[in-house]
């Protein structure tokens, strides 16, 4: 299963640390690395001309924005109705079964994202929540609307909407869309494992986050959404907290759309199994791979074909 829109991963100075680059390659999901023109050849030796765009710019020192708006222009003069922005600091993708957080392929999960953004007219980002703020003690819903979409974003090229500033390009945008009556949409039967926030140099690290980074990109949010933002201290650092409730606006099936017929045809599983790729300890995961051999066994199963389509343990 392979995702449905095209991948751009726009990236600086880590031509040799690009996780995302690296797991989709290893899970030969078609993409383009969006670098500067000084880096374009450092990355193509390592991931190949034909999967590297070259940027008209180079060190304005805005961070990822003008690479955004840049990629948003690009696929939509290629007749994309919507397009993909991932990080380029994400180390794979989870699904979540049973309560259970596995590793599954990044085809399936993209593809997954795409289905669903695409019943509804208003869907203006979708994404996938990070897997750090999975509870699987909790019962978290498996999508919520009008929240936080960042770094693995679906984008529908059809809004006249930017990234703009210098901080908080994504926090940005998503408030840019909510504001203006259009819906967001965050995945959290799907998950997104990206590196935290100044671990890895390059990107944003070595531009924006030194010294007083972090209370400059909060005061600068705040500045901009009065009474939406507000800057507070966090996990040992300034930062914004948002006021998602704000927005009130409910996604609207588009006209075809029958959710009784999807419910009654079941689940799919979009090409995905539980396979044990090495010793399974853990007596949870022993239980739900047992009981997925039970309901799914192979001798019956139309899967046993689809090696690049399985669910990783």
């Amino acid at each position: 299963m392979m995702p449905r829109y095209p991948v751009y991963i726009p990236s600086k100075g880590r031509a040799d640390i690009c996780l995302t680059a690296k797991g989709l390659d290893a899970d030969v999901v078609p993409f383009w690395l969006v670098v500067e023109p000084q880096e374009r050849d450092i990355y193509a030796s390592r991931f190949g001309y034909e999967r590297v765009l070259a940027l008209p710019f180079s060190n304005l020192g805005q961070g990822s924005i003008p690479a955004r708006n840049w990629i948003k222009d690009y696929s939509t003069a290629a007749g994309n109705a919507r397009h993909w922005q991932l990080d380029d600091n994400m180390r794979g993708f989870y699904r979540v079964y049973k309560g259970k957080r596995l590793h599954c392929y990044a085809g399936s999960a993209l593809r997954v994202v795409e289905d669903l953004a695409d019943r509804y007219e208003n869907i203006a980002l979708a994404g996938m929540q990070y897997d750090m703020f999975y509870n699987e003690r909790s019962n978290q819903k498996p999508f919520c609307i009008n929240h936080k979409i960042y770094s693995c974003t679906l984008v529908l090229n059809s809004t006249p909407h930017r990234w703009r500033g210098r901080y908080n390009e994504d926090t940005d945008m998503c408030l840019q869309v909510l504001s203006s009556g259009w819906c967001t949409l965050q995945v959290q039967a799907f998950l997104c494992k990206k590196q935290h926030t100044m671990t890895m140099r390059g990107g944003n690290t070595d531009d924006l986050y030194k010294g007083d980074g972090r209370l400059k990109m909060a005061r600068s949010l705040e500045r901009m959404w009065p009474g939406i933002v507000q800057v507070k201290r966090r996990f040992q650092r300034p930062q914004h907290v948002i006021n998602w409730d704000a927005f009130k606006t409910k996604p609207k099936l588009k006209a075809g759309i029958d959710i009784d017929a999807l419910r009654d045809a079941g689940p799919d599983e979009y090409g995905m199994e539980l396979q044990e790729l090495g010793e399974v300890k853990s007596p949870k995961l022993r239980e739900l791979l047992e009981e997925w051999r039970r309901d799914y066994p192979r001798s019956n199963s139309p899967l046993d074909n689809l090696k690049k389509a399985e669910l990783k343990v």
